[in-house]
């Protein structure tokens, strides 16, 4: 039999994924769910962080948690932005630039994107208002002028580089693995030093094959999943000693 907290979490779940609670609704509190069950503050805590894993709900402490909704997986069938991805599914995205530079490119970066000069920028992307990704990108020195016009809350940088210049993102290669949360990680997306991020690091070309961008993209835990289909004739997936 499954644990009483396991059952207040199933429960509650299934009412997120069948409407009782809606996305962008708050949560009960602890309290009120506590005395809805008849079970300690303990054990709903319990069962709330199992929603919060999951990313059904938002992951702060102290307020109300928000709803984000149901399972939130992105496929790499099709090459889409963050924000593109999340318009389609009916979340409210956000993005906001938190820093942005011009400097000389590394010795990696200048490889991969074939410039000497790039321009850096630190993104924090929000689903329903909860952050639960920090986009570093570089891009080469050629595309840089039409990112820095961007405003600094555009939701999409790929749909508005599309809009402003006629830039299709058409190629992407993507590495994914788990890494700990740094100090600045942990302040912006509101999670304790070293806890386990999802990080997608990727590098976008045109259709011609001219390099975009490099970008190290870092998801907190239980925000997203990627879903990659592959059979026997088509196996995108590779898999990498680290």
């Amino acid at each position: 039999m499954a644990a009483r907290y396991e059952q207040i979490a199933a429960e509650l779940r299934d009412e997120i994924l069948t409407g009782v609670h809606p996305v962008g609704s708050q949560l009960p509190s602890e309290a009120e769910l506590a005395a809805r069950y008849s079970a300690a503050r303990g054990t709903v805590r319990q069962a709330v962080a199992i929603l919060a894993a999951e990313g059904l709900i938002g992951s702060r402490q102290g307020a109300r948690r928000i709803v984000l909704g149901g399972e939130r997986s992105q496929s790499f069938a099709e090459l889409h932005s963050f924000a593109q991805w999340a318009r389609s599914k009916g979340h409210v995205v956000g993005g906001e630039v938190l820093a942005q530079r011009r400097r000389g490119a590394g010795p990696a970066e200048s490889v991969r994107l074939g410039t000497a000069e790039v321009l850096e920028v630190l993104r924090l992307r929000t689903l329903e208002g909860e952050p639960v990704l920090l986009e570093r990108t570089v891009y080469a020195a050629w595309i840089a002028p039409a990112v820095e016009e961007l405003p600094r809350d555009c939701e999409s940088v790929t749909q508005a580089l599309y809009d402003k210049v006629g830039l299709v993102f058409a190629y992407g290669e993507h590495l994914i693995d788990a890494v700990a949360a740094s100090s600045e990680d942990a302040r912006l997306l509101g999670v304790r030093r070293g806890s386990p991020l999802l990080r997608q690091r990727r590098i976008t070309t045109t259709q011609e094959g001219r390099p975009v961008e490099w970008s190290d993209d870092r998801y907190r835990a239980g925000s997203v999943a990627f879903s990659i289909r592959n059979s026997i004739g088509a196996n995108p997936l590779a898999r990498l000693a680290l």
